[in-house]
């Protein structure tokens, strides 16, 4: 076993399940929603089962968006500032319970301790931000070559958004749009992974406590403002083909937004689409290295390289790669794997067995043509045979070919050496997916060419820092493949709303645009 491998303890096995019950309890969770059901819930910390839940039929899926759209129709027509004001009592109640489930958080999914507490700050901020946007909704008012006419755009509540998210970022993903959702007068239904429910019902309950208090405090929300449906792949197809959800915000692979993209399309309904990334950066021959190792060492290897925005393929000039690459081997073979709820551990598990077999076929993939594999081997952690902990691999790549074209939901970094800063940029960009990407360059011209529209062709493009750990402040997304949409950032409130052109005459006379005349007797 690696000196550096976190070990875990016998008796920290058999807590676990008896922490998320007490969790799920003070978050005001029945046990009645997770004591028993057909989902059988594992964590990845140990493999244990830590929980039950029953899964939500297809009457009651159909009953849940009906409830939600009649609620839809009660919830626009209270003024906007007032949906801010419960978006921010959800605010105060996640503050006060961010240790809590940024801890149930951490044992669903396997995040090191701050970033399961920095999920849920990330709930608070989006929170924040909403609050904020409840004021400024703003239209536009339009110059019109009409005498005595004004024109406007007004922005309305859109209808039901319904919110399909994925196992790495559990209740991040749903506070991004429900936020957002709810303060531009929408109603919500979420499919969390199947993967994450506990986490979704902790969420569930705690948007529950926010509503009683804004009753009490004398608003209105209706019944049916918000529903979970825990569920697997035929009720999230439920929910993308039912007429009455006017908006999917689904985060997911590129193959589940091939699959929800048409059927979206076929009936004119809005999509977010957040699929996948393959996410790249540079480093130039002034990069600071010191600067740059800790980048690229957070990027590649966070959250066990579930993240969408995990760097993945790694272009390092062939002056500094000789200085640099071993250095980030030295870094990959000491970082500390294991119990993500211990302190000092950096590398937590992978979500489950299947992860694992997908990352370690695709390192023989990788060795098949020519890379030269470091890392990479599961782990042996005490007590958690059942899970998954993983050495996070680099691989020297003698060129961009195979896997590496494609998005392995795991620590994976693939190292290329390049010569020439305009052929990187190509090889940058010559992947399907955009979602975001990063150069560590000192030189002026190189950062600058990188964000000009020559350089990277992603929805995120970075200078000095790596590609992973957006701010709720920019538009997060990018293009091709990765689907093109954007939650959060300056006009996102807009995709959750619908926009009117408004002309107003308020003369005697009826000039037409366009000087167009129809004269009638």
């Amino acid at each position: 076993m690696s000196t550096s491998t976190k070990v875990q303890t016998q008796s920290h096995r058999r807590n676990l399940s008896g922490e998320v019950d007490r969790l799920l309890t003070d978050l005001g969770v029945s046990r009645s929603r997770y004591g028993d059901g057909e989902l059988t819930v594992h964590t990845p910390v140990t493999g244990e089962i830590i929980g039950h839940v029953r899964l939500t039929n297809a009457s009651e899926s159909v009953a849940a968006i009906e409830a939600a759209y009649a609620a839809f129709r009660a919830w626009r027509l209270v003024p906007a500032p007032k949906r801010g004001e419960l978006v921010r009592l959800l605010g105060e109640e996640l503050r006060a319970n961010k240790e809590a489930l940024g801890r149930l958080v951490s044992i669903e999914v396997g995040k090191i301790t701050s970033e399961g507490l920095g999920e849920v700050q990330e709930m608070i901020d989006i929170c924040d931000f909403a609050v904020g946007h409840s004021r400024q909704l703003y239209g536009l008012t339009i110059a019109t070559e009409r005498a005595e006419h004004r024109m406007v755009e007004s922005w309305h509540p859109l209808g039901v958004t319904g919110i399909i998210s994925a196992f790495n970022f559990p209740v991040a993903v749903w506070a991004w749009n429900a936020a957002l959702a709810l303060v531009c007068g929408n109603s919500i239904v979420w499919k969390p992974s199947e993967k994450t429910p506990l986490t979704a019902l902790a969420t569930e309950a705690l948007l529950g406590r926010a509503m009683k208090r804004f009753r009490e405090e004398g608003g209105t929300a209706p019944d049916g403002l918000s529903s979970v449906l825990l569920s697997g792949r035929d009720i999230g197809e439920l929910l993308v083909d039912h007429p009455k959800v006017a908006l999917i915000s689904a985060t997911g692979s590129t193959a589940m937004g091939r699959a929800v993209g048409p059927k979206l399309a076929k009936r004119f309904a809005r999509a977010i689409l957040e699929l996948g990334g393959n996410n790249a950066a540079i480093i130039t021959p002034t990069a600071d290295l010191d600067l740059t190792l800790r980048g690229v060492a957070f990027a590649a290897m966070g959250t066990a390289g579930q993240r969408c925005t995990t760097l993945r393929r790694l272009f390092v000039h062939e002056s500094v790669y000789d200085t640099f690459v071993p250095r980030l081997k030295r870094a990959y073979a000491s970082v500390t794997v294991g119990d993500p709820l211990e302190a000092g551990t950096l590398v937590g598990p992978l979500i489950d067995g299947s992860a694992y077999r997908a990352m370690q076929s695709t390192l023989e993939a990788a060795k098949g043509l020519g890379g030269i594999v470091h890392g990479g081997e599961r782990l042996p952690i005490e007590g958690a045979a059942e899970a998954y902990y993983v050495r996070p691999a680099l691989v020297e790549m003698p060129s961009q070919t195979g896997p590496v074209g494609h998005e392995t939901f795991a620590p994976i970094l693939y190292i290329l050496k390049y010569n020439d800063f305009d052929a990187v940029l190509e090889l940058h960009n010559a992947v399907p997916q955009g979602l975001s990407s990063s150069i560590f360059t000192n030189d002026l011209r190189e950062a600058e060419t990188f964000l000009s529209a020559r350089g990277s062709d992603c929805g995120i493009a970075n200078v000095n820092i790596g590609p992973s750990g957006a701010e709720i402040g920019g538009a997060f997304g990018g293009e091709k493949e990765t689907g093109g949409g954007r939650e959060s950032g300056s006009d996102s409130w807009k995709a959750y709303m619908r926009r009117a052109t408004n002309t107003i005459n308020f003369g005697r006379t009826l000039p037409l645009a366009q000087g167009v005349r129809f004269d009638v007797v």
